[in-house]
């Protein structure tokens, strides 16, 4: 980390709900990430930034718990991720983290509380009572209208929205959104990180926005910059007195 980053940032003093320390990670003879150093701390919304290939979207993989970094660790729950196997690791995903993606990624022929009630379903939970959890999360998102239209009889925004639903369905304590905001135009995307602030503020979880938009950027409370697999400028760690 830079040593003449600025330490100062409005989450002062909050607990930290993931710590990456030193991550390394190559494919092949390319160094994705050279030493990152990165807390996110509990209830904050933090923007990580940066050009296609600085490795802002490995970043996210690796504090996700998707890839095992070459060197270094990142640990929740006072445990490093990369030490659990891949069941423990996908049990994670599952309960702590959520995730939404630039496309959504939901599935085309179901509906949309049915792709929002998917994970419940795979957390144990009944069908029908996954069901009416997944409506009252649409509802919280403004799609009570919409709850039974496939993802192809919604606009981009509306869908994007659907998968916000889905990952919070669980009620995640870490949301990861990768260019949540990229395949939208201008309006949907500033509806649709209205409503992702809001209802991850009223859920009281962490946000890891990974964006090269600086609208998108603007929401966090927090951001910092990956150039070339190294943290650049911004508040990478938190600091205690």
């Amino acid at each position: 980390m830079n040593e003449n980053l600025s330490i100062t940032q409005p989450f002062s003093g909050a607990p930290v709900a993931l710590r990456a320390r030193g991550l390394r990670h190559r494919f092949g003879q390319t160094e994705a990430l050279r030493g990152i150093d990165l807390d996110v701390l509990a209830g904050e919304v933090l923007a990580v930034m940066g050009p296609s290939g600085s490795g802002k979207s490995t970043l996210l993989h690796m504090l996700a718990g998707v890839l095992c970094p070459d060197a270094g660790t990142v640990e929740y729950g006072g445990k490093v991720i990369s030490d659990l196997g891949e069941v423990e690791r996908s049990k994670l995903r599952l309960h702590e983290f959520g995730f939404v993606f630039q496309f959504g990624q939901l599935l085309p022929d179901l509906s949309a509380v049915d792709n929002v009630s998917i994970p419940l379903m795979l957390s144990g939970i009944s069908r029908r009572e996954a069901l009416r959890r997944a409506r009252e999360e649409l509802g919280r998102l403004g799609l009570e209208d919409h709850t039974s239209k496939l993802p192809g009889q919604l606009s981009g925004g509306q869908a994007q929205r659907v998968a916000v639903a889905r990952a919070l369905a669980t009620q995640p304590r870490i949301l990861f959104a990768d260019e949540p905001t990229g395949a939208l135009d201008s309006l949907s995307a500033e509806q649709t990180m209205q409503a992702l602030i809001s209802v991850v503020r009223q859920a009281g979880a962490s946000l890891v926005i990974i964006t090269h938009d600086p609208r998108t950027a603007a929401y966090a409370d927090r951001e910092v910059i990956v150039r070339d697999g190294s943290i650049s400028s911004g508040n990478p760690v938190q600091v205690t007195q």
